[in-house]
């Protein structure tokens, strides 16, 4: 069973889960809708793994949306980046194979945070 799950701010937080959703096939789970247009709390799922995030401000805690970095493991890594790329992701390191086994690549969502996709998966 995981338990660790990125935490992740966004300034405009329902156009981020519409981003990771279209871009990366993550689906909602759990929304909380909070002041306005903000997101209070939200999980999307990806696969068996779990990521959460809101608006900044909300929840008590003030970090600065966009710099976060996420590492995900994927079966079908040659098509999420199609989907990526198709999806107008910013593709900041292509696909590509690493001296430590893994092949991946790296995205950057609307607001600077990173995404790494490989299938590497730590044992």
């Amino acid at each position: 069973m995981t338990t660790i799950y990125p935490a992740l701010k966004y300034r405009d937080a329902g156009a981020g889960i519409d981003f990771l959703e279209r871009a990366f096939g993550f689906e909602r789970h759990f929304v909380v809708p909070g002041d306005g247009d903000a997101v209070a709390h939200a999980e999307l799922r990806l696969g068996d793994a779990f990521v959460m995030l809101g608006s900044a401000g909300a929840g008590g805690l003030d970090w600065r949306p966009g710099s976060s970095s996420v590492y995900t493991a994927v079966d079908d890594l040659d098509a999420l980046h199609e989907r990526a790329r198709g999806a107008g992701a910013e593709i900041v390191l292509e696909l590509r194979d690493t001296d430590y086994g893994s092949r991946e690549f790296t995205a950057r969502d609307p607001e600077g945070n990173l995404w790494s996709f490989g299938d590497y998966r730590p044992a």
